[in-house]
This record gives C-alpha cells, structure tokens and sequence, in this order.
C-alpha cells in the first residue's frame, strides 16, 4: 500500500513533472501536488529536496526521489513491479532504458529546449534545438510507423516519458505536422483512461494553428 503522503513538487507547465503526475494517475496511486516555481527551487527548503534545484521532486513518506525517469522506475517498482509499465525481461526494460535515455538527450534538448527559450526566454540556441527535434521526430515517425508504441506492444512509462515535450513541440515553434505517426502515437496516449494534459501555452508567431 502507498506510505500516508506521496507529494509530487513541480509546477503545471513542466513536462518533467507530468510524466511523474500521469504514472501516479496511472498507478491509481494518491498524491498531492507543491508547486516548486523558480524562486521555491531557489530556496534552502527545496534544495534540501534535491540540491540540483531541479523538478520534480517525489516524496513518498520518509524518501525522497529527483529526476523524473529515476520516480517513474521507483513508483513502478514500488507499486506495480508486476505491471507492465515497466518489462521484467532483459529486453523489454532495456528497450525502455533506450527511451528514458533519449527522454533525457534529444527530448530534452530538442522540443523541451525549444519550448523554454520560446515560452520562458531561456537563453539558448534555439536553432541547435530546433535541429536535435528534427532529427528525433525523423527517427520517432520511421520507429512509430509500425508500431503503436514506443518501447513495446502496450504503453510502458517510456511512452510518458517522451510524450509531454514531444506533444508540446508546436509551442517551441516546431511543427508536428510532417510526422503523422508521432501524431497517432500522441492520440493514443491522450486517449488512455487516466490522461490529464499540461495547460496549453501560445503558438509562437513562426507558426500557427494549422502547423501545428
């Protein structure tokens, strides 16, 4: 059973903490959210949590987990270790590995990097960005035109921890029109019982509706 309190730090608007949010509401797990804005992260009480000042933060009674994949493979193992969220076999959680991974690289640096020099005036190169989504949404239409999910025959968390950025390219300027595979694979995701989307954000003006 779940310990009295699991609490999930992040804000509304991060793809890092709405991959956690969407497994705990997978899981049917009971959670609350803290909002950790900046200026929170910038904070001893937070750095405590995770001196990174990174979210999310999960904390599940007495522990405390960061980084996003890391709570995913904890909550899973926790909580649902026979469940298929996470395979058990050799080459099922390695196929998984392989996504969480590109999660943390061409996920994050592409479409997540985009969004935030566009939405939040990260100072970054946005073209670099803009290049690394390309190439991965290239490689993300060919892998998905013969499958319905990423790592597996069924959603497993790798699949939530690409889809948020992924789906939230178009507010980093990046068209997700050329790809109608990665878009399928994105209607599948939003189609399972417990989804819950991010708040959406303003098209940039390089690109409107019909881009999208």
């Amino acid at each position: 059973m779940p310990s009295p309190e699991i609490i999930l730090h992040g804000t509304p608007l991060s793809g890092h903490a709405h991959r956690v949010e969407l497994l705990l509401l997978a899981l049917g797990l009971p959670y609350r959210t803290e909002e950790a804005p900046a200026d929170v992260r910038r904070g001893a009480a937070f750095r405590t949590l995770n001196p990174l000042g990174q979210i999310p933060v999960l904390q599940d009674g007495d522990l405390t987990f960061a980084d996003s994949n890391a709570i995913m493979v904890y909550l899973v193992r926790r909580y649902a270790p026979d469940s298929a969220w996470l395979p058990l076999d050799p080459v099922g959680a390695a196929q998984v590995q392989r996504w969480l991974s590109i999660a943390a690289g061409e996920v994050m640096h592409g479409p997540s990097i985009a969004r935030l020099i566009t939405q939040f005036g990260l100072n970054d190169d946005k073209t670099r960005a803009k290049r690394i989504a390309a190439r991965l949404l290239t490689f993300m239409e060919e892998h998905l035109a013969t499958r319905d999910y990423l790592a597996a025959a069924h959603a497993t968390i790798a699949d939530l921890a690409c889809y948020s950025y992924v789906a939230h390219a178009p507010e980093g300027g990046i068209s997700l029109k050329p790809y109608p595979a990665v878009r399928r694979w994105l209607a599948r995701i939003e189609a399972l019982p417990f989804f819950k989307p991010i708040p959406p954000s303003p098209l940039p003006p390089e690109l409107d509706d019909d881009a999208a």
